[in-house]
């Protein structure tokens, strides 16, 4: 699933008769009415369910059961080599990612078929979209530490009727079961803080680099773009121990970034998930040609210091301004 690669990505970088058409919109539609949303959102399917249907008139590579899964590192050459920097290699980055372009793809074809009056399909596409959009809003606010409103209100209520137990507990001198109830209580208010500080996190974050800003790894040394962020690491505690974060002077409480990798660098990375500590912007303005299959779905194109500007959906995903390059006035332009 790591680097599940979709068709429409490809079509952006190439001709579409080698990579398949972008208009068999019609065709996968009926999967789409067949497919539940809990079958779509499931985290190591999502994407390649979704897209299984598209077929290429290249050669993918197909595993023993017929299913087939594009590995963006074919449509490139270079590397070849083992690169350290794979230990950073996110999975969960990756399917973001995709999950991202499938909203912006369904909204793509809802807006299609509006426009070729095709109003029955254009609804249940929406219907679907909507499904896809609050399961990635309950993503994010899980990866927020938060949870739905009825939920908060349920644990708060839960705080309550345990303390209210406690007291008769502990006037009828049962203090096995007031011991018990302490510890719940403490669970709970435990889980509350957590929760509420990673919140505080996100809501006060402050970030060294910006949506599309090309950056350099700065023990790896590989070239990539910024194109995620997060005000701490948000990964898996085994992805952590793989990634070495313990040994970061800065250790999980730094912002994290998801790192597109130039693929002429290593085809085989693709998406990183990177500490803040270890990405160096460049000294010099990047204007060097940057190769990723996610960039024409991510970017609109690159301003004139060679950093990507990130598409209108993107900096509202993560709540980013719009950057503007600075204007330097000519240094002689007082002696005119």
């Amino acid at each position: 699933m790591v680097q599940d690669l979709s068709i429409h990505a490809m079509t952006a970088l190439g001709d579409p008769n080698v990579y398949g058409s972008a208009l068999s919109w019609r065709r996968n539609f009926k999967y789409f009415k067949q497919t539940s949303l809990t079958q779509l959102t499931s985290r190591q399917c999502f994407w390649h369910q979704c897209m299984r249907s598209f077929s290429l008139t290249s050669q993918p590579r197909r595993s023993k059961r017929g299913s087939f899964k594009i590995r963006a590192g074919w449509l490139f050459k270079g590397g070849g080599q083992e690169s350290g920097g794979r230990i950073e290699r996110s999975e969960n980055a990756n399917n973001d990612i995709l999950i991202f372009f499938f909203q912006l793809d369904l909204a793509t074809r809802v807006q299609y078929a509006l426009n070729i009056e095709q109003y029955e399909i254009a609804q249940e596409l929406r219907m679907k979209l909507t499904e896809v959009e609050a399961e990635v809003i309950k993503q994010q606010e899980s990866k927020k530490g938060l949870t739905s409103k009825s939920e908060v209100q349920d644990k708060g209520l839960n705080i309550i009727r345990l303390r209210a137990d406690l007291q008769k507990a502990v006037e009828s001198e049962n203090y096995a079961l007031a011991a018990q109830l302490r510890d719940e209580i403490s669970k709970l208010e435990t889980d509350s803080l957590a929760a509420s500080a990673k919140v505080l996190a996100y809501e006060s974050a402050e970030y060294s680099f910006r949506l599309g800003q090309k950056v350099r790894h700065k023990i790896f040394g590989y070239r990539g773009v910024i194109c995620g962020m997060d005000p701490v690491c948000c990964e898996s505690s085994s992805w952590m121990e793989i990634a070495q974060v313990e040994k970061l002077s800065r250790g999980s409480n730094q912002p994290f970034y998801q790192v597109l990798v130039d693929v002429r660098t290593d085809p085989d990375l693709l998406v990183a998930y990177v500490a803040e500590e270890n990405l160096l912007a460049p000294e010099e303005p990047d204007t060097e040609r940057f190769d990723h299959p996610y960039s024409s779905f991510l970017f609109y194109g690159v301003d004139s210091a060679g950093d990507f500007i990130p598409i209108k959906q993107l900096r509202e995903k993560y709540n980013r301004p719009r950057y503007e390059v600075p204007f330097e006035d000519d240094e002689q332009q007082g002696d005119d």
